[in-house]
Protein backbone atom coordinates (compact mmCIF):
# COMPACT_ATOMS: atom_id res chain seq x y z
CA UNK A 1 0.00 0.00 0.00
CA UNK A 2 3.00 2.70 0.71
CA UNK A 3 4.34 1.43 -2.42
CA UNK A 4 1.03 2.71 -4.23
CA UNK A 5 0.79 6.10 -2.45
CA UNK A 6 4.00 6.56 -3.33
CA UNK A 7 4.12 6.04 -7.16
CA UNK A 8 0.79 8.24 -7.06
CA UNK A 9 2.32 10.78 -5.08
CA UNK A 10 5.62 11.12 -7.77
CA UNK A 11 2.61 10.66 -10.30
CA UNK A 12 0.95 13.61 -9.26
CA UNK A 13 4.19 15.81 -8.52
CA UNK A 14 5.29 14.84 -12.49
CA UNK A 15 1.82 16.04 -13.31
CA UNK A 16 1.70 18.84 -11.47
CA UNK A 17 5.31 20.37 -13.04
CA UNK A 18 4.54 19.50 -16.54
CA UNK A 19 1.99 21.89 -16.51
CA UNK A 20 4.03 24.37 -14.79
CA UNK A 21 3.08 28.55 -14.60
CA UNK A 22 5.24 29.63 -11.10
CA UNK A 23 7.05 28.50 -8.37
CA UNK A 24 5.90 26.06 -5.83
CA UNK A 25 6.86 27.70 -2.39
CA UNK A 26 5.00 28.62 1.15
CA UNK A 27 4.46 32.46 -0.15
CA UNK A 28 1.67 33.68 -2.43
CA UNK A 29 0.71 37.06 -4.31
CA UNK A 30 3.16 39.51 -6.44
CA UNK A 31 6.47 40.11 -5.96
CA UNK A 32 8.88 42.69 -7.15
CA UNK A 33 12.56 41.78 -7.29
CA UNK A 34 15.32 45.05 -7.91
CA UNK A 35 18.60 43.88 -9.26
CA UNK A 36 21.01 47.01 -8.15
CA UNK A 37 23.80 45.55 -6.27
CA UNK A 38 25.89 48.54 -4.68
CA UNK A 39 29.19 45.72 -4.70
CA UNK A 40 29.33 44.90 -8.33
CA UNK A 41 28.68 41.61 -7.91
CA UNK A 42 26.08 41.46 -10.91
CA UNK A 43 27.35 40.66 -14.28
CA UNK A 44 26.53 40.74 -17.98
CA UNK A 45 29.03 40.30 -20.35
CA UNK A 46 29.57 39.16 -23.96
CA UNK A 47 31.31 36.40 -26.07
CA UNK A 48 32.51 37.05 -29.44
CA UNK A 49 34.74 34.43 -31.45
CA UNK A 50 36.36 35.28 -34.87
CA UNK A 51 39.29 33.74 -36.64
CA UNK A 52 42.28 35.86 -35.19
CA UNK A 53 40.86 36.24 -31.83
CA UNK A 54 38.35 35.59 -28.91
CA UNK A 55 36.80 38.72 -27.08
CA UNK A 56 34.75 38.62 -23.60
CA UNK A 57 33.80 41.63 -22.47
CA UNK A 58 31.96 42.16 -18.94
CA UNK A 59 29.98 44.45 -17.44
CA UNK A 60 29.48 44.89 -13.53
CA UNK A 61 27.08 48.09 -13.72
CA UNK A 62 23.97 46.10 -13.94
CA UNK A 63 20.67 47.05 -12.44
CA UNK A 64 16.48 46.71 -13.26
CA UNK A 65 13.66 44.56 -11.77
CA UNK A 66 11.42 42.07 -12.31
CA UNK A 67 7.69 41.63 -11.10
CA UNK A 68 5.19 38.48 -11.53
CA UNK A 69 2.59 36.31 -8.95
CA UNK A 70 4.18 33.50 -7.13
CA UNK A 71 2.04 31.21 -8.74
CA UNK A 72 1.65 32.38 -12.02
CA UNK A 73 4.98 33.36 -13.16
CA UNK A 74 4.12 32.13 -16.83
CA UNK A 75 0.99 35.39 -17.23
CA UNK A 76 2.23 37.95 -15.20
CA UNK A 77 6.04 38.28 -15.28
CA UNK A 78 7.13 41.95 -16.66
CA UNK A 79 10.72 44.03 -16.03
CA UNK A 80 13.82 44.75 -17.75
CA UNK A 81 17.14 44.49 -17.05
CA UNK A 82 19.86 47.46 -17.93
CA UNK A 83 23.52 47.51 -18.31
CA UNK A 84 25.14 50.72 -18.64
CA UNK A 85 27.27 50.24 -21.76
CA UNK A 86 30.09 52.67 -21.19
CA UNK A 87 30.97 50.13 -18.10
CA UNK A 88 31.78 47.54 -20.68
CA UNK A 89 35.37 46.22 -20.29
CA UNK A 90 37.21 43.91 -22.47
CA UNK A 91 40.77 43.76 -20.67
CA UNK A 92 41.94 46.46 -23.09
CA UNK A 93 41.57 49.86 -22.56
CA UNK A 94 42.20 50.90 -25.88
CA UNK A 95 39.68 48.47 -27.07
CA UNK A 96 37.23 49.77 -24.60
CA UNK A 97 37.54 53.45 -26.10
CA UNK A 98 36.58 51.46 -29.44
CA UNK A 99 33.88 49.83 -28.21
CA UNK A 100 32.34 52.74 -26.61
CA UNK A 101 33.23 55.00 -30.13
CA UNK A 102 30.31 55.95 -32.28
CA UNK A 103 31.17 53.38 -35.12
CA UNK A 104 30.76 50.24 -32.05
CA UNK A 105 28.31 50.85 -29.41
CA UNK A 106 28.14 54.66 -29.48
CA UNK A 107 28.21 55.02 -25.55
CA UNK A 108 27.61 58.92 -25.48
CA UNK A 109 24.50 58.99 -27.63
CA UNK A 110 23.11 55.77 -25.96
CA UNK A 111 24.19 55.07 -22.84
CA UNK A 112 22.04 52.07 -21.88
CA UNK A 113 21.96 48.78 -22.95
CA UNK A 114 18.14 47.23 -22.33
CA UNK A 115 16.18 43.91 -22.47
CA UNK A 116 12.42 44.34 -21.72
CA UNK A 117 10.05 41.22 -21.09
CA UNK A 118 7.42 40.89 -23.51
CA UNK A 119 5.96 37.54 -23.25
CA UNK A 120 6.51 33.73 -22.03
CA UNK A 121 7.05 31.53 -24.72
CA UNK A 122 7.78 28.22 -22.71
CA UNK A 123 8.36 27.63 -18.80
CA UNK A 124 8.90 24.70 -17.22
CA UNK A 125 9.65 23.55 -13.14
CA UNK A 126 13.40 22.23 -12.01
CA UNK A 127 12.26 22.02 -8.84
CA UNK A 128 9.82 23.72 -6.15
CA UNK A 129 12.05 27.26 -6.55
CA UNK A 130 13.55 27.22 -9.57
CA UNK A 131 12.22 27.76 -13.24
CA UNK A 132 13.37 27.41 -16.62
CA UNK A 133 12.13 29.97 -19.33
CA UNK A 134 12.05 30.96 -22.72
CA UNK A 135 11.67 34.31 -22.52
CA UNK A 136 10.87 36.87 -25.94
CA UNK A 137 12.26 40.92 -24.95
CA UNK A 138 12.42 44.22 -26.81
CA UNK A 139 16.56 44.27 -27.00
CA UNK A 140 17.96 47.88 -27.20
CA UNK A 141 21.49 48.27 -28.22
CA UNK A 142 22.39 51.48 -29.82
CA UNK A 143 19.39 52.91 -29.90
CA UNK A 144 18.04 49.97 -32.28
CA UNK A 145 15.46 47.51 -30.99
CA UNK A 146 14.88 44.28 -31.80
CA UNK A 147 13.01 41.31 -30.44
CA UNK A 148 15.36 38.19 -29.01
CA UNK A 149 14.67 35.21 -27.36
CA UNK A 150 16.52 34.27 -23.97
CA UNK A 151 17.21 31.14 -22.53
CA UNK A 152 16.43 32.20 -18.55
CA UNK A 153 16.29 30.41 -14.76
CA UNK A 154 15.24 32.12 -11.93
CA UNK A 155 15.66 30.51 -8.81
CA UNK A 156 13.73 31.85 -5.12
CA UNK A 157 15.12 31.96 -1.71
CA UNK A 158 13.29 32.84 0.77
CA UNK A 159 15.26 34.80 3.20
CA UNK A 160 17.53 33.17 5.73
CA UNK A 161 20.32 33.34 7.30
CA UNK A 162 22.30 32.81 4.43
CA UNK A 163 20.36 34.81 1.75
CA UNK A 164 21.29 37.63 4.50
CA UNK A 165 25.03 37.61 3.86
CA UNK A 166 24.52 38.78 0.47
CA UNK A 167 21.05 41.07 1.03
CA UNK A 168 18.11 41.48 3.16
CA UNK A 169 15.32 39.81 1.96
CA UNK A 170 13.82 37.67 -0.69
CA UNK A 171 16.29 36.87 -3.66
CA UNK A 172 15.72 35.84 -7.12
CA UNK A 173 18.99 34.18 -8.88
CA UNK A 174 18.35 35.13 -12.67
CA UNK A 175 20.54 34.15 -15.43
CA UNK A 176 20.33 34.33 -19.06
CA UNK A 177 21.34 33.82 -22.59
CA UNK A 178 21.16 34.32 -25.85
CA UNK A 179 22.93 35.50 -29.41
CA UNK A 180 22.85 38.76 -31.70
CA UNK A 181 24.35 39.69 -35.06
CA UNK A 182 25.86 42.58 -34.97
CA UNK A 183 24.42 44.16 -38.02
CA UNK A 184 20.69 43.65 -37.15
CA UNK A 185 21.75 46.54 -34.62
CA UNK A 186 23.42 48.81 -36.77
CA UNK A 187 27.03 47.85 -36.56
CA UNK A 188 28.84 47.21 -39.57
CA UNK A 189 32.45 48.00 -38.78
CA UNK A 190 35.55 46.46 -41.78
CA UNK A 191 36.66 44.65 -38.51
CA UNK A 192 33.55 41.87 -38.33
CA UNK A 193 34.10 38.41 -39.25
CA UNK A 194 37.77 39.16 -39.48
CA UNK A 195 38.06 40.15 -35.43
CA UNK A 196 35.33 40.31 -34.43
CA UNK A 197 32.33 37.93 -35.06
CA UNK A 198 28.80 38.62 -36.73
CA UNK A 199 26.96 36.72 -33.65
CA UNK A 200 27.84 37.68 -30.16
CA UNK A 201 26.37 35.92 -27.25
CA UNK A 202 25.19 37.45 -24.48
CA UNK A 203 24.63 36.55 -20.49
CA UNK A 204 24.00 37.86 -17.99
CA UNK A 205 24.29 36.62 -14.35
CA UNK A 206 22.40 38.61 -11.38
CA UNK A 207 20.95 38.58 -8.10
CA UNK A 208 18.02 40.60 -6.99
CA UNK A 209 15.80 41.29 -3.65
CA UNK A 210 12.63 42.22 -2.56
CA UNK A 211 13.41 43.66 0.70
CA UNK A 212 10.90 47.22 0.90
CA UNK A 213 14.20 49.23 1.50
CA UNK A 214 16.45 48.48 -1.43
CA UNK A 215 13.17 49.41 -3.77
CA UNK A 216 13.39 52.57 -2.22
CA UNK A 217 17.01 53.19 -2.86
CA UNK A 218 16.48 52.05 -6.32
CA UNK A 219 13.66 54.34 -7.02
CA UNK A 220 15.81 57.27 -5.84
CA UNK A 221 18.56 56.11 -8.03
Amino acid sequence: MLIIFRMLFISLLITVLSYAQGFYINKTGKQTFHFKDEMGRNQASFFSHAPFEDITGLSNDVSGWVSFDIQDVKNTLTGEVIIKTASLKTGIEGRDKHLSSSEWLNAEAHPNIKFVIKEIEMISNEGSNKLRLTVLGDFTVRGVTRQEFSDVTMEYLEESELTKIRMPGDLLGVKAKFNISLSDYGVRHMLIGKRVSEEVEIKANIVGTNASDIAKTNRSN
